[in-house]
């Protein structure tokens, strides 16, 4: 299962058996389903768990574009180490 998490929401990915192996892996484990009721945290559909995800996305992107225009408008350079290029 893959498990995405958008403020206090989440949602589940069947995902199938993965071989995990190399340096990219953040986090693999098991999970405690007596644990889960426990939380505070709802269980949505997949689709909405994407949807939510795909907007929290999209309002930070929007947050960064906005601050790069003000201090680009104020004559200082955006700060390179925050934004993400994806040019190799």
């Amino acid at each position: 299962m893959e498990r995405i998490h958008v403020d206090k929401m989440y949602g589940d990915i069947p995902r199938g058996i993965y071989l995990v192996r190399g340096e990219n892996v953040v986090l693999a484990g098991e999970i405690d389903e007596a644990k889960e009721e426990e939380t505070a945290l709802k269980r949505v559909s997949i689709e909405e768990i994407l949807a939510l995800q795909r907007d929290k996305a999209q309002t930070k992107e929007k947050m960064e574009d906005a601050r790069n225009r003000a201090l680009t408008g104020r004559g200082l350079a955006p700060r390179s180490d925050l934004m993400q290029d994806d040019v190799f």
